[in-house]
């Protein structure tokens, strides 16, 4: 029997699930997951504390992880306390959390695209109708055109994300001034969502520098991408504590587990060791860049871990196949012409150019694209 067969509500029968292909191959490149394991002492920590949780797992865990909040604040610093931090199983479920409180049925939630596509998603799964503002043909976000489209209309909530996934572009902080403002005067949320955050340039601008004035502002990141804890699944945001009121309708009880609790203060300990890598990250970011571009191919600024680049005669899907022939996995997120690779440990990013190069050069050979 087919899942359409059954009862689900009509405005779901035409999603279908999220998920990059998960196939086994040598250099996985296409989830923008960090290369660098865990250090080996926040692996002897991870499991002396995950130990000592284990012995009250009979005990529900503390349902609004107030010290786990309160280590997250002292992380971000920007005088946040933990009245200002929420966590949850991911920024996934942060995000979900948002669009239950402040979305759903007869509500709108605006994003400028292509940009991560689980806003749409969680967006149209919670009952919200989505509508899609554009970006420039560079990928950024012109102010003026995007207040247009929130005066237009005037939705509940609108998305914005930098560094922005596909793309990597991230925002002007006077951007972002003007968005909050006009979302300000209609009464909508703004979710500002900086999951890339520490892979940004130097000088780049958090929009965390503007919840003092802002009430209805939303900053996302998670755990999951510089702090290579992708499998602890912690995600978090930070807002006026009266945000962090309103989630507390929608949470689950209890819905972060003691473990994931455990291991993710755990990893705040060793902030120094485990963004130690971020810069090995960025230089392979960096080198990918230049060598996309001395290849003649077009490629787009990156302030995040990955590089979203353009494939000679637009056949994406082509080329993504070659690449893939060579054990190297990177993402097709089904814009024409454009392919996105993770930045790896110098070897992967060396393998990713090679599998190019000759994926490349068998294109030329063949005419295929």
């Amino acid at each position: 029997m087919d899942y359409r067969d059954l009862p689900i509500r009509d405005d779901l029968r035409e999603l279908t699930p999220y998920g990059a292909p998960q196939i086994d191959v040598p250099y996985p490149l296409n989830t923008n997951e960090n290369p660098y394991g865990p250090p080996p002492e926040l692996v002897a920590d991870l499991a002396q504390a995950i130990t000592e949780a284990a012995t009250t797992l009979n005990r529900y865990p503390d349902r609004d992880a107030t010290d786990l909040r309160k280590d997250l604040a002292d992380y971000l610093d920007h005088g946040l306390t933990v009245e200002n931090l929420w966590a949850a199983n991911g920024s996934n479920e942060v995000l979900q959390q948002i669009l239950q409180v402040f979305g759903g049925p007869g509500r709108s939630a605006i994003g400028f695209e292509p940009s991560y596509s689980m806003h749409r998603l969680i967006a149209l799964a919670t009952a919200t109708e989505w509508i899609s503002g554009l970006r420039e043909g560079d990928y950024t976000l012109d102010a003026a055109k995007a207040v247009r489209a929130i005066e237009r209309h005037q939705p509940n909530i609108v998305f914005l994300t930098s560094p922005n996934n596909p793309t990597g572009t991230a925002m002007e902080l006077d951007v972002i001034r003007a968005v909050v403002k006009a979302a300000d005067e209609v009464g909508a949320m703004v979710v500002v969502d900086e999951a890339y955050f520490e892979f940004a340039r130097p000088g780049t601008p958090s929009a965390l520098t503007l919840l003092p004035e802002h009430p209805r502002l939303i900053v996302t990141r998670t755990m999951s991408k510089a702090f290579a804890m992708a499998g602890a699944r912690v995600g978090y945001l930070a807002a006026d504590p009266a945000v962090i009121d309103a989630l507390l309708l929608v949470r689950l009880p209890y819905h972060l587990s003691a473990l994931t609790q455990a291991a993710a203060r755990t990893a705040l300990k060793h902030v120094k060791a485990l963004l130690g890598t971020v810069d090995a990250v960025k230089a392979q970011r960096d080198r990918i860049v230049a060598e996309l571009a001395a290849l003649g191919l077009p490629v787009v600024p990156s302030d995040a871990n990955f590089v979203f680049f353009g494939v000679p005669g637009g056949d994406q899907k082509a080329l993504w196949h070659k690449i893939l022939g060579h054990g190297v996995l990177i993402r097709d997120v089904g814009i024409p012409g454009m392919l996105r690779v993770t930045a790896g440990t110098e070897s992967e990013t060396t393998a990713f150019l090679d599998a190019l190069k000759e994926s490349l050069a068998v294109v030329d050979v063949d005419g295929e694209s």
